[in-house]
């Protein structure tokens, strides 16, 4: 279920109780100017949230609020830097410099304010996309919405306060000291942090960085030093930055990146085309929009963009790997063959994804002796984790291919097992039963997987042939159209079938028009074109 409107129509909380009534998992993102945020749901419930471009980074923050230095953060993210795989908080954690208590209390405090900053959005757009998860590296929790909404309201109704003092966070402000002391005042611990910092040249986001505090804590702090005289204004920080900044172009990335991971692709291209307009040679953005080019099936535009990343100094394995995987769709074994090289020289022997796309294109060309070879390197690199479901998808291919039945169905049997889920090995499955004449069998594992996949094309035009072959025609065109539905271009063959069951109908027109339909798609095949000569007598 996807769900879009525009913030002035429906309130943030609104759109966050219709999700957590209906216990809805997926994304939801909202996005705002140039300001972007998401909220993921697990069965109605919050377990990440996160507002792009924000200073609000678990380790600054550790470092703000004095649990751990400077130094020991920078040790920390060299660390993570050799082995990306792991998060900041995961390394502190096992240096023993944070408790696992503590920074299962900071992350949620981090995405309770994320949730808190969005819902302050009164103008924007939002977009909820069902079934995307957070990255599997994320930290995450599990939040009952309601816990938030109360306290939400509140600081929404406090903010339009706050905002008549604090109109912008570029805002520069002095503090009259001599006044506080001749009060005898009693300030609140964020005021008198914020007594320390205000020093006439920090803005507000400054102060929010420098504090480790919240946009709202700060505000309402600053607010209330301003309603009793002891804040005044003195300024205001430039907002004219040079035409190329690095925060300009990391922006206008990290925003492209958000809108990607949310299918949000065509706002992702907008980001990532200003990318590149204010640096050509940027790696990252080329590479990003040739993923999303290939998302949307632009397979030209994809190979374009991923070629041009191809060509800039220190392009990474993945660039060529997701090349050869446009060229390859493209019908180009060749030529993703040497991009797939490339990615090995560049280092990427080492992923087994690399070595599973070698197996898939050594397949393609016909070598089988390269393709066994390449999915043979490629499962000892997944370690302890059973391989991905491509691998076995590839590797049953290549055994079907070489005659050895019995092998493909054990391979297919062990992969459904790891991956219960994946109706590409269904669909494979039944066509090796059926290549072997067990037509029973191969129609038992269609049916499970359309259960599992009903959006896979394929696996309708099998079922549709099973029900065809056993005469259950009418059952049969439920199935062929559900496929084509789903891939008008599936082939010849489910249109001849179509129209040969509405020829036994005596639906003569309907027949020819789905002949004619199969020929268009396969022009060599003179069944049809007998078929059609048959309609035409009829009428």
């Amino acid at each position: 279920m996807a769900i879009r409107g525009s913030l002035k129509e429906a309130s943030l909380p609104d759109v966050l109780q219709l999700l957590a009534m209906g216990r809805k998992t997926g994304c939801l993102s909202v996005a705002n100017r140039n300001q972007f945020g998401y909220v993921y749901f697990d069965d109605g419930r919050i377990s990440y949230a996160s507002i792009v471009n924000r200073r609000d980074r678990l380790g600054d923050i550790l470092v703000k609020l004095g649990t751990i230095t400077e130094a020991q953060l920078d040790e920390a993210i060299a660390e993570q830097t050799r082995a990306p795989q792991h998060r900041i908080g995961e390394i502190l954690v096992r240096r023993g410099l944070i408790e696992q208590a503590e920074l299962d209390r900071q992350i949620r405090l981090q995405i309770e304010e994320a949730v808190y900053f969005l819902f302050t959005w009164s103008q924007g757009t939002f977009n909820f996309e069902a079934d995307v998860r957070p990255d599997e590296h994320d930290l995450l929790v599990s939040i009952n919405p309601d816990a938030l909404l109360l306290e939400g309201a509140r600081r929404v109704d406090e903010w339009s306060l706050i905002e008549k003092r604090i109109t912008s966070f570029d805002i520069i402000f002095e503090v009259d000291r001599r006044k506080i002391e001749e009060s005898s005042v009693e300030l609140t611990p964020e005021q008198v942090t914020l007594v320390r910092l205000i020093d006439g040249r920090r803005d507000v986001a400054a102060l929010v960085d420098a504090t480790g505090l919240g946009e709202f804590d700060v505000g309402k702090a600053l607010y209330g030093l301003a309603q009793a005289g002891y804040l005044h204004r003195v300024g205001q920080t430039k907002k004219a930055e040079p035409a190329v900044s690095d925060a300009r172009v990391d922006e206008h990335r990290n925003l492209g990146v958000a809108f990607y991971k949310t299918g949000m692709l065509e706002e992702a291209v907008r980001e990532f085309k200003r990318v590149t307009e204010l640096r050509s040679d940027d790696v990252h953005a080329r590479f990003y929009l040739g993923l999303v080019f290939a998302r949307q099936g632009s397979w030209e535009d994809a190979r374009d963009a991923f070629a041009t990343a191809a060509a800039q100094p220190g392009a990474k394995p993945a660039v060529f790997h997701n090349l050869a995987y446009v060229l390859e769709r493209l019908g180009r074994p060749d030529e993703a063959k040497t991009a797939l090289a490339d990615a090995v020289t560049r280092g990427g022997g080492g992923d087994p994804r690399v070595q599973v796309s070698l197996g898939a294109v050594a397949l393609e060309r016909g070598d089988l002796a390269a393709a066994e070879a390449a999915l043979a390197a490629a499962r000892p690199l997944y370690g302890k984790r059973p391989p991905a479901a491509v691998w076995f998808h590839y590797a049953a291919l290549t055994a079907a291919a070489s005659g050895d039945h019995e092998r493909a169905i054990a391979v297919l049997l062990e992969g459904i097992n790891a991956h219960p889920h994946s109706g590409v090995l269904y669909n494979n499955l039944a066509l090796v039963y059926e290549r072997r004449g067990q037509y029973q069998q191969a129609a038992v594992q269609a049916e499970r997987g359309v259960q599992e996949d009903s959006g896979l094309a394929q696996l309708h035009k099998n079922v549709g042939d099973y029900l065809y072959r056993s005469g259950k025609y009418d059952d049969a065109v439920e199935a062929y159209q559900r496929a084509v539905k789903l891939e008008p271009d599936l082939g010849g063959d489910v249109y001849l079938k179509l129209g040969n069951v509405h020829f036994r109908r005596r639906e003569t027109a309907e027949a020819a028009r789905l002949w004619k339909r199969a020929l268009e798609l396969d022009p060599a095949n003179e069944i049809v074109r007998t078929n059609l000569e048959a309609a035409r007598s009829a009428t």
